[in-house]
């Protein structure tokens, strides 16, 4: 696992990694390993379990790319990506996990306070906390920017608190996150703001028996005039969608990529397996050449995903800000190659794929899920073409100007 330094993607090293990122890469092995087994039984139980929770947070890999003084292990982005690929791979509410913990751990250090950071921070990347990032609403999904959910200030100015209302959905661990990152409207401007789940007027709805991400504890939250405090904003209004769920979402991206390319690589190894070892009136599976297409096809879209994913790390390597186009590219294909992958391991496994303990029919279903979370594949391909027609600009029409919204936390 080669470790990127700052110096981009021509100063990648063969030296070994780290000793804090080898016992991390170990620790998500052991997990891996672990999920393996169970899974599938978390998966029809409809929640990770809180022992598995705490098992994550005591190996250190949540948020393990926060800096060191903040808990973190200052885990490189490839590396981080690795790790992420090795658990996804397993299972996919696990990964989720380590997402959204990484996602409002991102936005803290990136935007919030020198406050904000030294109280949140550590109790995130120590596990202490489980964090939900609440941002999509009925009517507002992959369009935020229509987010209906309110804050408003209450009390005099010297002891002013605010107080958020609005209703959430699908937040990932929402169930039992302790913390929420809510994305709203402050005075007309995008906002966002930390809301402990144990304040009154905060109301849970578990999800069950969605198509994927069965195990990731997801929910519905009610937001019905919670009062916090106002240093909870985390920057200023205005900067709620652009920059602060912009990061988020970004990070997002990220690890939800490299938990793509797990996904397709296990599926091929579960398809190419059974290929190679089931007969059929005595002639081996995998001397059909239908399903050796299928197999091909499928091993070149991981090995694809796998290679914008690691683009992407390398992008991320020069530091905050870097990387988002190559991410946002990354996510879009490895989602896609998951999908495709996952469905014709499916195909090859037959009515094995179709188990209920089936790794592969797991992938099948979470990875839709992957083509539509931190933006659906069809609001990713104009915000691609948007990028390519700002850098090369459309000589039919001779301007440059966007034909899509600028992506949140990006520059327009």
């Amino acid at each position: 696992m080669p470790r990127v330094t700052d110096g981009g993607p021509d100063a990648a090293t063969t030296h070994p990694p780290p000793v804090r990122a080898v016992d991390l890469a170990r620790a998500a092995a052991g997990l891996a390993a672990h999920a393996r087994d169970h899974a599938s039984r978390w998966d029809q139980d409809g929640g990770l379990p809180d022992a598995v929770r705490k098992e994550v947070a005591a190996s250190g890999l949540l948020a393990a790319d926060l800096p060191e003084r903040y808990g973190g292990a200052g885990l490189d982005p490839l590396t981080l990506g690795e790790i992420t690929a090795r658990i996804g791979g397993e299972c996919s509410a696990l990964r989720g996990l380590l997402t959204v913990q990484g996602m409002v751990a991102a936005a803290l250090l990136r935007w919030g306070t020198g406050a904000q950071r030294a109280d949140w921070l550590p109790r995130l990347a120590g596990g202490e906390l489980t964090a939900g990032f609440a941002a999509t609403e009925e009517g507002a999904g992959s369009a935020l920017g229509s987010v209906e959910t309110r804050i408003e200030a209450s009390g005099p100015s010297d002891h002013q608190e605010l107080v958020v209302s609005g209703r959430k959905r699908w937040v990932t661990f929402g169930a039992v996150a302790d913390v929420f990152l809510v994305l709203g409207t402050y005075e007309g401007k995008p906002a966002a703001v930390l809301v402990d789940a144990d304040r009154a007027g905060v109301e849970r709805e578990p999800v069950n028996g969605q198509l994927g991400m069965r195990g990731a504890r997801i929910a519905h939250v009610s937001f019905d005039g919670v009062k916090v405090p106002r240093h909870r904003l985390v920057a200023p209004p205005g900067l709620g969608l652009s920059h602060v769920a912009g990061t988020a979402l970004d990070h997002g991206r990220f690890t939800v990529a490299w938990g793509c390319v797990g996904m397709a690589e296990a599926c091929v190894e579960d398809a190419a397996t059974h290929a190679a070892a089931r007969r059929q009136g005595g002639i081996p599976l995998g001397d059909h050449q239908s399903v050796r297409s299928l197999l091909a096809r499928a091993a070149v879209d991981a090995a694809g995903a796998r290679q914008l994913a690691r683009r992407a790390a390398e992008a991320r390597a020069a530091g905050p800000g870097h990387g988002a186009s190559e991410t946002l590219m990354a996510k879009y294909a490895a989602a896609s190659a998951a999908a495709e992958v996952s469905r014709a391991a499916v195909q090859v496994l037959g009515s094995a794929g179709c188990a209920p303990d089936s790794r592969a029919g797991r992938h099948f279903r979470d990875a839709k899920v992957m083509e539509i979370i931190e933006g659906a594949q069809q609001v990713s391909e104009l915000h691609i073409a948007e990028r390519l027609l700002r850098h090369f600009g459309d000589p039919a029409r001779g301007t440059d100007h966007p034909v899509a919204p600028p992506l949140p936390g990006q520059s327009p």
